[in-house]
């Protein structure tokens, strides 16, 4: 059975605190776009699962009942920066598999400024769901006082430079494109653009990683009813729908933590399987693709997704950004959004933002940043800890 999304929703990604409101609130703003984009009621809607990572237990029904009290199913999701693609995984699941005919994903999160914490209450790493692979990380690099997330993808990016001779300037050259795309998105936490010199030369979080290259914390929600092909007949929304053509999700497996690299360690092999499974389900390659949203939470990891995913050679990620083929003119459009680094980092929201973007990009609404042309999205979404979800999207 093929799935289809044929409405999406997104608020406007902010800086935390910086606006009076509360995840039910931009849950039900979210929510209500996406129902409205669609066209139907939330008593059409047969199970919502929800995403969110830094709310109390059962705070997706909170949410959802902003929406109605239809007593229709409310499933949390956690699964770090990869969860709002794991709802929209399960709602997927729940159309394919026959279980229901219409799934409203939900994804939200209200966040604290500052960085994140690495996933260790107090510090401890020793009871971390991440402990392994920051004790990879610290056993090749030790151990800095720099934001843990942002150091464990730091040294991903001086393994690179080491390895392939990456530059600084490279890296460098995704913080200043995705601010750049940003520029033409209402809903990016931040519209500024820069130079690639002005990237290198921001507040250093940890070398060679700079402030302008390193996705902000941010509050925020995102939605998408996802529904059967009988429900799109039925309803007659063939002009709003868009296919899920294929998605994979892997976790880590033993390459991620085998060669002691942090370029492992941070999801590189499981980014490579779930593409691969995508690929291969779909009959579809990466050359097939015409827009991608990417999970860059760092700016070296939009680097090691683009070698993951077969854009370019091992080891080239640099020279193809540098080359100027994944923004506008290129072969691909990468994170037209402005990506996690310039639109936000929501943690729940993050893959059902993504899958708005391509939503717009497929169908030809996305303004001033619209892809000309754009047939195929690629949605890539990761959650150190770990998962990768990957999306095919195709509009017909």
């Amino acid at each position: 059975m093929k799935s289809y999304i044929v409405g999406v929703g997104m608020t406007k990604f902010e800086k935390p605190q910086s606006r009076d409101w509360q995840y039910w609130d931009m849950a039900k703003e979210a929510g209500t776009a996406a129902l409205a984009d669609a066209g139907i009621a939330y008593d059409q809607v047969e199970h919502v699962p929800v995403g969110y990572c830094f709310q109390a237990s059962t705070a997706g029904q909170r949410a959802a009942y902003e929406l109605g009290l239809t007593g229709v199913p409310v499933y949390n999701v956690n699964n770090n920066c990869a969860t709002g693609s794991t709802a929209l995984m399960m709602a997927r699941q729940f159309v394919e598999g026959g279980i229901g005919d219409c799934v409203l994903a939900l994804g939200f999160e209200k966040m604290k400024r500052g960085a994140l914490g690495g996933g260790a209450d107090g510090g401890d790493f020793k009871t971390s769901p991440v402990a392994r692979h920051y004790g990879i990380m610290a056993a090749g690099h030790g151990f800095e006082m720099s934001p843990p997330t942002a150091q464990i993808f730091g040294n991903a990016a001086r393994e690179h430079m080491e390895r392939y001779g990456t530059t600084a300037a490279q890296l460098a050259m995704v913080g200043a494109k995705n601010h750049r795309h940003s520029a033409n998105n209402p809903n990016a936490q931040f519209q500024d653009v820069y130079t690639v010199d002005e990237i290198l030369g921001a507040k250093p979080i940890h070398t060679p990683l700079t402030k302008l290259q390193c996705s902000p914390t941010s509050d925020g929600a995102a939605a998408a009813v996802v529904v059967s092909e009988r429900f799109v007949v039925r309803h007659g929304l063939h002009d709003k729908a868009v296919e899920i053509v294929a998605q994979a999700m892997t976790t880590d497996t033993e390459d991620s933590f085998a060669s002691g690299s942090c370029i492992d360690v941070v999801g590189k092999p499981m980014t490579r399987a779930a593409g691969r499974q995508v690929f291969e389900s779909s009959g579809l390659g990466i050359e097939d693709v015409d827009v991608i949203e990417l999970h860059d939470c760092f700016s070296i990891n939009e680097l090691l997704t683009y070698e993951a995913l077969g854009m370019c050679a091992e080891g080239a990620a640099g020279k193809l950004v540098e080359s100027g083929a994944t923004t506008y003119g290129g072969r691909w459009v990468v994170n037209p959004s402005g990506g996690l680094i310039s639109k936000g980092h929501p943690l729940g929201a993050t893959g059902l933002a993504q899958a708005a973007e391509l939503v717009w990009q497929l169908r030809g609404q996305a303004g001033p940043r619209q892809v000309e042309g754009a047939r195929v999205g690629l949605a890539h979404n990761i959650g150190l800890g770990g998962a990768a979800v990957v999306t095919m999207l195709r509009r017909g």
